[in-house]
């Protein structure tokens, strides 16, 4: 008999450690970002655990510093969402890490520390990911195969409202799977991931209906540096709730909602600005533009600005092609210099020449929905200018701003007619690839940047060098 009583015993201590997350660890750049620090999160049951967390500098092994936050909202059950910062990291370094629980090791994986000014390093891009779609999962695998040190996401993150339980269907098991097949690769947990919010991120304001909403602002771990905006006002929308679920909501999300909508943070030699490109944005507020003019401006010492936001205003395909208010700001990046802006949104490649755009004045809002109040965007007319000598292989300096759209990460592809007709496209698009989902694989070194758009079979369907 007692031999039974300690083998249940036995059985039930395992049930628990295969039980301890309800989601995987997986990193994140932090909200003061440095080649120096990560952030470690997890999710686990509400519960008081012996946790403890180690990972290796040089031949010694450090305690990591803990904390949590509590997500209680209606309609998943209440559940802890762990942070470990990883300080005093070798700049660039692959490190060891490990998680306990009562002594006992859970989980255990290596991890890319961020770089530096001086050190090369890769990251791929690609937006519309979390769909639940068979393509998303081998673009997954073509992501991990890549080998980044970073992984940008240009929103979209999870479809089709943002939720809590979406990211535990469409989101963790796939890019955190505990290794590489047909269902995902073990990518988040080695390596940080960085998103901007699109419009199935951040839309859905309707706690009542959806009350587990808004999860970008719960599980994300981002720079904190935008603007500060009001619920009602002209970048925050006012949330649907009753007291408890807007109670319930803010306690999960904290310090992030609503500011890390925009924000900015600098890796290796680069500066990087992320922006809330969503319609319900007026994007001819006045604090915005100067937000993202200063922070710009303030880029003085970056090789490289990149620009990450959802929604394009330069996009050639029929879908979207009259949501047009990001090219408001065309202006800000042609003076401030910026090299390449990343979009999402459009389901398909998009590479256009390099160029400059002056608008025509603030363009035509559209609204619409059933009491026609709804912004939906705004059709910005202007005047561009095009550098067509630009090849990205014997002339390798663009004049002007790109604009890559790498909205093909695994949702359902947008215009493939389009992909043979280039009469179909505009004037400021050099290529347009909208027959397979692809994703884009960057590699920066020194004043050299080399831009590859891969197939989720490695198959390369564009390329471009770009130096300085």
């Amino acid at each position: 008999m007692l031999f039974f009583v300690v083998l249940n015993c036995a059985m039930s201590q395992e049930r628990k450690i295969e039980n301890t997350f309800i989601v995987s660890p997986y990193l994140q750049i932090g909200k003061n970002p440095s080649a120096t620090s990560l952030q470690l999160l997890w999710h686990s049951a509400d519960m008081d655990r012996n946790w403890l967390v180690e990972y290796q500098v040089g031949s010694s092994w450090k305690k990591a510093e803990l904390k949590f936050k509590r997500v209680a909202v209606t309609g998943v059950d209440p559940h802890r969402v762990y942070n470990a910062s990883f300080i005093g990291l070798d700049a660039g370094k692959i490190f060891n890490y490990r998680v306990s629980v009562a002594k006992k090791t859970v989980f255990t994986s290596d991890a890319h520390a961020l770089k530096e000014k001086n050190q090369p390093y890769r990251f791929v891009a690609f937006g519309d990911i979390g769909a639940g779609t068979p393509e998303q999962k081998p673009l997954a695998n073509r992501a991990f195969l890549s080998r980044p040190d970073l992984v940008i996401v240009p929103g979209d993150i999870v479809y089709e409202h943002g939720l809590v339980s979406e990211y535990r269907t469409k989101f963790w098991p796939i890019y955190n799977a505990d290794k590489i097949d047909e269902q995902g690769a073990p990518l988040l947990r080695s390596v940080a991931f960085v998103a901007a919010p699109g419009n199935h991120d951040t839309d859905t304001r309707d706690l009542d209906k959806y009350p587990d909403a808004l999860a970008y602002f719960q599980f994300w771990d981002q720079p904190l540096n935008g603007p500060v905006g009001q619920e009602g006002g002209p970048f925050v929308p006012t949330l649907i709730a009753s007291e408890a679920n807007r109670k319930s909501f803010i306690e999960a999300a904290g310090e992030t909602y609503p500011r890390m909508a925009n924000f900015s943070y600098n890796y290796g030699n680069a500066h990087w600005t992320f922006l809330d490109s969503n319609p319900y944005v007026d994007w001819t507020d006045k604090t915005l533009i100067e937000w993202v003019t200063n922070d710009l401006a303030s880029a003085k010492d970056a090789v490289w600005k990149f620009v990450v936001f959802h929604h394009p205003g330069i996009n050639s395909a029929r879908e979207h092609y009259e949501q047009q208010h990001m090219r408001l700001l065309s202006p800000i990046f042609d003076e401030a210099k910026v090299d390449v802006v990343f979009n999402g949104h459009v389901h398909n490649y998009q590479r256009s020449y390099p160029m400059r755009f002056v608008p025509d004045k603030k363009g035509t809002l559209l609204v619409g929905g059933k009491e026609n109040k709804t912004v939906r965007g705004r059709v910005v007319n202007g005047r561009w200018t095009l550098d067509k000598t630009f090849d990205g292989v014997k002339d390798t300096t663009p004049e002007g701003v790109l604009y890559i759209i790498t909205g093909a990460g695994g949702q359902e592809l947008y215009n493939p007619e389009q992909n043979d007709d280039p009469d179909s496209w505009q004037k400021f698009t050099y290529k347009l690839i909208s027959n397979v989902h692809s994703l884009t694989v960057a590699d920066v070194d020194g004043k050299t940047l080399i831009l590859s758009q891969l197939a989720a079979d490695g198959k390369e369907l564009d390329k471009i060098k770009i130096t300085k």
